[in-house]
């Protein structure tokens, strides 16, 4: 599965914003957060920006069981 989030996710750069990971996963603003701060998601924080790989948000993805 994670060849097909690769694909799905081909226009996005290696490093996502907050406002990428929320289109990314049709998700609001407080949710991103949330998820962020929660852990779900590996980040590393610097200061109050967080610097997501887009390789993390794609292992979320793939952790999640329908």
């Amino acid at each position: 599965m994670d060849n097909n989030y690769n694909d799905i996710f081909k226009d996005y750069p290696d490093v996502v914003t907050i406002k990428d990971l929320q289109n990314m996963l049709h998700i609001g603003r407080n949710t991103a957060y949330g998820i962020l701060q929660d852990g779900a998601i590996k980040t590393v924080k610097i200061g109050k920006r967080y610097i997501i790989p887009k390789k993390s948000v794609i292992e979320f993805l793939n952790g999640i069981h329908v």
